[in-house]
């Protein structure tokens, strides 16, 4: 019964993607925060993830930073803009609308919202953590 494995993959025309454990951003300021002297628990907290992940984390690097200390480029949209996306594109706003707020092309609009649609109920939506597993 039902829909045979790996229909929406076919559909979409990709594997399901999973949430990662925290995002780029945070482990910048998570290493920012160890490099003025908190320990990896203060600042795994400090940075917006729990303690065990930033004790983990500081453990997995080595007590090494392992993520360039250059800020983000602007190249790649950031988390909060996926998420403005989503909010947006949930209250029926176009692409022109949308590219307009967030001061993006709306060709990009347009290509993250055609290229990160998560199935929900067999309908492609789109999803700001299924968008921005990929850029983590």
């Amino acid at each position: 019964m039902g829909r045979p494995k790996g229909w929406m993959a076919t559909q979409l025309g990709r594997e399901p993607m999973r949430p990662p454990a925290w995002r780029r951003e945070h482990r910048q300021d998570f290493w920012n925060l160890v490099g003025q002297g908190l320990s990896s628990e203060d600042a795994g907290e400090r940075a917006g993830v729990s303690a065990p992940v930033g004790t983990r984390s500081f453990r997995h690097a080595g007590g090494m930073r392992d993520i360039s200390r250059a800020p983000l480029s602007g190249r790649f949209l950031t988390f909060v803009e996926r998420e403005e996306i989503a909010i947006l594109r949930a209250q029926n706003a176009g692409v022109r609308q949308i590219a307009q707020v967030l001061s993006r092309s709306p060709s990009t609009i347009s290509r993250e919202l055609r290229r990160n649609a998560a199935s929900r109920g067999g309908k492609p939506e789109y999803r700001a953590v299924s968008a921005q597993h990929g850029w983590c």
